[in-house]
């Protein structure tokens, strides 16, 4: 059973019953340091997250094959994180044999991705920037310009009602004055 932490599991198989039992095999691994590590090996099929997995058996016979063997190092290929708290467990994605312990990976998949995606960012920011730069901040200084026209106008009109009060003021006073 998922439980409560079924939002970081992958979305049940089309094989399985609705709900939130399922099988979901296990892979148990030692750190160099003597640590206990446990992985989840589950297929994702084309469902989020998006890895496409397909071969979670291929995968535990895999492990339980290299398992049988004394003193084999293997580099996990993996996503999510182990948190004991919300009982949540990485996915392997891919398992390798390695030489030893203190090999040297290097992420080169990841690297050209967040590469990728970085540039891809900054030519959408600068897009954005360009689209601004030429279509809205025009019209956002013709809108500036129109209201201190406008503001200038309402001055102007104030100034001519002002000026027109004080004419019909004078005029009144201009008329009582020579009726009395």
């Amino acid at each position: 059973d998922i439980g409560s932490s079924a939002i970081f599991w992958a979305n049940p198989d089309a094989n399985t019953s609705v709900g939130d039992t399922r099988d979901v095999r296990f892979v148990n691994a030692i750190w160099p340091n003597g640590k206990p590590r446990v992985y989840r090996n589950e297929d994702t099929h084309w469902g989020w997250p998006p890895y496409f997995k397909f071969d979670s058996g291929n995968i535990n016979a895999e492990a339980q094959n290299l398992a049988k063997r004394d003193d084999q190092w293997v580099a996990v290929t993996h996503y999510g994180w182990r948190i004991e708290w919300f009982t949540i467990f990485p996915n392997i994605i891919h398992i390798r044999t390695v030489e030893g312990p203190d090999v040297t990976l290097i992420p080169w998949f990841n690297i050209v991705f967040f590469v990728i995606l970085a540039i891809i960012l900054f030519m959408i920011w600068r897009a954005v920037r360009a689209f601004k730069r030429k279509r809205i901040d025009p019209v956002i200084e013709d809108i500036d310009e129109m209201m201190d026209d406008v503001s200038e106008s309402a001055t102007q009109a104030r100034d001519r009602a002002v000026e027109a009060k004080r004419g019909f003021l004078a005029w009144v006073k201009d008329l009582f004055r020579k009726k009395a």
